[in-house]
């Protein structure tokens, strides 16, 4: 059987690796070097300077192709770098159709950096394509996508958006961070860019910062090399290293995950002190049947608001929680909590969050892999 046949749980262990060359080594190793030595000028054994290409990373970056259903991995130094890089694909005057709830981050990066550069953003709610339809011109390259949202947790039809992508000559990319390939596999769907920030599932152990690129255009790809090449925002060594580890234990990790969000999803949406919990597993989600289509489960992501949406009830609640921890990132083993007006959105002007629904009261959470009962017990004693 080719390494290309293989099911998805078995391309996180073996999907473009092999033995290593100098000693069979099945884990790849962490080459801790800069430079490689050279037989003459240009007589190397394919890496010349570790900015370029380093063993390990390409062993990350033919994993990352492999479990995403894509020929070309990339790997960059956070996800916010591996999307500065899709964004150096345009030239000044060009305009981005971008979802209106997505990570502050991303938000930050369009707004305050290439903005000033004379690229054109503009934010769309994504759950009709009518809508992304009627901001396209003449002067439009690209669409970016982010499935589920964050943190909304809505959901696009990746499908239909390629399809409007093709029909105007235009790019596709789609961040895939909350449902990773496990979930859903844009490429499959007809994205031509799918982007990761590896820090969150794939890594999976919060202890690395790493960013993704996957396509199947050989010219796409090329540029997309030459861009990290020139700009030089690569991960390092042991960061590839400790990403290439976490993969290998994705499907395993993303099954709990899923069983535990679906738990917690029906305990919030039952409790008397919660006004709405959002999770694209509930059949009154919107598009919650697109979910259902283009992902094989609905992931362990959850945002909710407190009866009353009330800021001071939701701070009180992040602050009581015990097994979940407070604090930024998701995607971890661990249990995670955040408050997105005050952390990973704040970035985004007050008036422009709420537009999406981020209120001051809104709460998310990365549910991890402990003992579901213990993370249920957590919730009631901080909901109190």
């Amino acid at each position: 059987m080719s390494k290309k046949d293989l099911k998805f749980n078995s391309k996180t262990i073996h999907g473009g690796q092999h033995p290593d060359k100098a000693y069979g080594a099945v884990m790849p190793p962490i080459y801790q070097t800069s430079t490689y030595a050279q037989t003459t000028p240009g007589g190397h054994k394919g890496f010349e300077y570790s900015r370029s290409a380093n063993p390990t990373r390409t062993a990350l970056e033919n994993a990352l192709a492999s479990i995403e259903n894509g020929i070309y991995g990339l790997a960059f130094a956070s996800g916010l770098s591996a999307m500065d890089a899709v964004i150096k694909l345009l030239n000044p005057g060009d305009e981005v159709v971008s979802t209106n709830d997505l990570y502050g981050g991303s938000y930050r990066l369009f707004k305050q950096i290439f903005e000033k550069y004379g690229i054109t953003f503009h934010f769309v709610g994504m759950q009709s394509v009518d809508a992304i339809e009627e901001h396209i011109n003449d002067k439009t390259k690209l669409i970016w996508v982010e499935t589920p949202t964050n943190p909304m947790m809505n959901v696009i039809d990746i499908k239909a958006v390629s399809d409007l992508a093709k029909k105007h000559d235009l790019l596709l990319a789609v961040d895939n961070t909350f449902a990773t390939p496990y979930l859903q596999r844009p490429l499959d769907l007809g994205a031509d860019i799918v982007m990761h920030s590896a820090t969150k599932y794939l890594g999976g152990h919060s202890d690395v910062v790493v960013g993704a690129l996957v396509v199947k255009n050989k010219d796409l790809a090329d540029q997309l090399y030459f861009i990290q090449n020139a700009s030089g925002a690569v991960c390092g060594p042991m960061d590839s290293f400790l990403t290439l580890r976490g993969i290998k234990t994705l499907h395993v990790r993303m099954q709990r995950h899923c069983d535990n969000g679906k738990a917690i999803a029906e305990y919030l949406v039952k409790h008397p002190k919660i006004e709405k919990v959002y999770w694209p597993g509930f059949e009154n989600h919107p598009n919650h049947d697109v979910a259902k289509s283009q992902m094989d489960d609905f992931g362990g992501m959850i945002s909710f608001v407190p009866k009353g949406s009330s800021y001071e009830e939701a701070i009180k609640i992040v602050e009581k929680l015990e097994v979940f921890t407070l604090a930024e990132s998701l995607g971890g083993v661990e249990s995670l909590a955040g408050h997105p007006a005050s952390m990973t959105h704040a970035s985004i002007p007050k008036e422009e969050r709420e537009k999406s629904g981020v209120v001051d009261s809104l709460i998310r959470l990365s549910v991890g892999i402990e003992d579901v009962d213990d993370l249920i017990a957590d919730l009631e004693q901080a909901i109190g």
